[in-house]
């Protein structure tokens, strides 16, 4: 009853806060079986009230602060590495409480309750149940230390932790990652493709692996950790097997976008097996493309990959061949052509955004970028002619051609806004010119039907471009003179732009 409880619970306290509380749940412990699922609770029941001993330095009882009783913990959780998990779980957090509270001990001139990274080793050098063990000791042991708190002495700790454990932590991580015979990515990757159930968690602490910022590294480390990440990358590639998962595909092309997120194209043309590695991106790329309905939140990740190696190439200063101009036309004719085949206009946010990215992948190679979009444009905007002109053509095979345009006319704006970031010539200019005319053109005629009907989307589409040529060649912040002179080919049209007379 209510009356009972309240009691035992009160006892428990006494017990808790008395001076030979450890001793005496030491012996608790060592008569117990933890087996069993009774005396399971009764640990876990220990292990949290003793959490409970106050927190600041004045209510800590003296022999908490002895390191005997934190390895005690240690052994304990070493020689059971089969506790039920929320046993376990009491335990380290009772670990976690006890070196928090003991940080500033110091026996023999030595910090006791600091040897952390010794602590933790040992387990993630045993079984796999140990390594668990591990991994919770750490991540543990940093949210307790992180815990907002008022005692000033708690908040030194919480500094000394960070400034001293965050760097030291990674250097074991690194001589367990990347500097022993089995690094993660090459373990990883027979997992990956064996365990499905567990697969994409395997690609996401990839990721996270891939995400550890460079500054932590040498040079020489630096690289060796580039090579196991990109092999890895190869790896999978070669085997795509279990990328038919639709999460497996999401964290797999978030791997790839880190690829350039931490490290310069210099670093990766370096790689030994670099040119297979971007042969193999760029198909895996394409093909995603081709059917990107299959993920489309996960082509942002890929186009942001190509966005950030193609805006290197102007600064990349190795010797090596980057073989950028082989593969990134390939990426853009696949993102151009594969749009033209479907109408996913209605999230505009997200259109814009991968437009955004597009403008610098397409300016990589221009020259092959501008001749696919004349190709492409001058063979949409003739079919919507000849269907204007029949008086069978069909409201869908209208639609059809319109939405064509539209994409071609958002994408024409975006490639023109990528001038920007390229250094460009009177040529480029030249071609931006060749697309700015065509898009006019169709303007043209797409006015003299407004009386009849308009498209709403062809519409935003031409107020997207014209932004974008504003900014470029039009705007005040333009710094330098430039001409567009486009032809119209046989129509006969010419224009010549001048950004001073627009002014």
């Amino acid at each position: 009853d209510t009356a009972t409880r309240l009691q035992a619970e009160k006892a428990l306290v006494e017990f808790t806060n008395s001076p030979d509380c450890l001793n005496k749940c030491q012996l608790l412990l060592e008569r117990g079986n933890p087996e069993k699922s009774p005396q399971s609770r009764k640990i876990s029941r220990i292990s949290k009230n003793l959490q409970g001993i106050p927190k600041n330095l004045q209510g800590i009882p003296k022999n908490l602060q002895n390191s005997k009783k934190r390895n005690y913990v240690l052994n304990y959780l070493a020689t059971r590495p089969k506790l039920a998990t929320f046993v376990t779980q009491a335990l380290i957090q009772l670990y976690a409480r006890i070196t928090k509270l003991g940080w500033f001990d110091c026996q023999k001139d030595e910090y006791v309750f600091r040897n952390v990274i010794d602590d933790v080793t040992k387990f993630l050098q045993d079984s796999v149940e140990h390594c668990i063990i591990g991994v919770t000791i750490l991540s543990q042991l940093t949210n307790e230390i992180n815990q907002v708190s008022a005692t000033a002495f708690l908040s030194e700790v919480s500094v000394q932790f960070s400034h001293s454990y965050c760097c030291g932590f990674f250097g074991f991580f690194w001589d367990f990652c990347c500097l022993g015979e089995n690094p993660p990515f090459s373990c990883s990757i027979p997992f990956f493709c064996a365990h499905s159930r567990f697969s994409w968690q395997v690609l996401s602490c990839l990721v996270q692996i891939a995400s550890v910022r460079r500054s932590l590294f040498n040079n020489a480390e630096r690289a060796k950790f580039l090579s196991h990440l990109v092999d890895g990358v190869k790896r999978i590639l070669e085997n795509p097997q279990s990328l038919s998962d639709p999460n497996n595909y999401h964290e797999f092309c978030r791997l790839l976008a880190r690829l350039k997120s931490n490290y310069q194209l210099g670093e990766l043309v370096k790689v030994e097996n670099y040119p297979e590695v971007i042969r193999l991106i760029a198909n895996f790329t394409v093909t995603s493309l081709q059917h990107w309905e299959f993920a489309p939140n996960s082509v942002h990740y890929l186009l942001s990959l190509w966005q950030r190696l193609a805006a290197s190439v102007p600064y990349v200063k190795a010797t090596e061949p980057h073989m950028l101009e082989t593969y990134t036309p390939e990426v853009t004719k696949a993102y151009i052509t594969s749009r033209l085949e479907s109408d996913p206009l209605e999230d505009t946010g997200l259109v814009q955004q991968q437009l955004d990215q597009l403008s610098t992948i397409g300016r990589c190679e221009y020259e092959k970028t501008c001749a696919l979009l004349v190709q492409l444009f001058d063979q949409s905007a003739q079919s919507y002619q000849e269907l204007l002109q029949s008086a069978s053509a069909s409201p869908m095979d209208l639609a059809v051609q319109e939405g064509r345009l539209t994409w071609l006319v958002y994408i024409i704006g975006a490639v023109i806004g990528g001038r920007v970031s390229f250094a460009s010539t009177d040529e480029q200019d030249a071609m931006d010119g060749e697309l700015v005319c065509r898009v006019l053109q169709l303007m043209n005629l797409t006015d003299s039907r407004l009386a009849q009907a308009g498209n709403e989307k062809l519409e935003l589409a031409m107020l997207s471009f014209f932004e974008q040529f504003r900014k470029i060649y039009i705007g005040d912040q333009v710094q330098k003179s430039s001409k567009v002179i486009p032809s119209a080919g046989n129509s006969g049209i010419s224009l010549i732009f001048k950004e001073n007379i627009w002014n």
